[in-house]
């Protein structure tokens, strides 16, 4: 996506509305590959790191449907990321109490420290981005981005 276009605003510009569009779609898809990079970093995809931490927020084991209502996502992929979590040893499955036919995810020790290394990444990412955004206004900026998401 480098190749997108950039126009640099002048003030014989100012009657003519800005081109937002690209620059947008770029630090989206700019900050989108930081993000993955940075989880990389403790073996975690953004997926696999968003489900650890509704589990480790939730505090005890919770069904594969509550996990997709709170990840927002269709219960077949939570499936298969749910595989791929208890094939790297972060979760595994256990009997649902209240659905002798339905399954818990509950989070391992390792899941737990690789979701703790995973927060501290992402963390440090914050900071890095702020340091960037420092001398704008940061609510401003906020606000915009909340509006133009929907």
């Amino acid at each position: 996506m480098n190749h997108l276009p950039r126009k640099r605003i002048r003030p014989s510009d100012r009657d003519t509305p800005p081109d937002i569009l690209y620059p947008l779609l770029q630090a989206a898809h700019s900050v989108e590959k930081r993000l993955e990079d940075t989880l990389a970093m403790v073996e975690l995809s953004g997926p696999k790191y968003a489900a650890l931490t509704v589990l480790v927020a939730a505090g005890e084991p919770i069904s594969l449907g509550e996990l997709a209502n709170r990840l927002t996502c269709v219960r077949s992929n939570i499936t298969q990321l749910i595989d791929r979590l208890e094939s790297d040893g972060l979760v595994r499955r256990i009997e649902d109490p209240a659905d002798r036919r339905g399954k818990r995810a509950q989070i391992t020790a390792l899941g737990v420290q690789r979701q703790a290394g995973g927060a501290r990444q992402v963390a440090r990412l914050q900071d890095e981005l702020a340091r960037a955004i420092a001398e704008l206004d940061r609510a401003a900026l906020a606000a915009a981005l909340t509006a133009v998401s929907g």
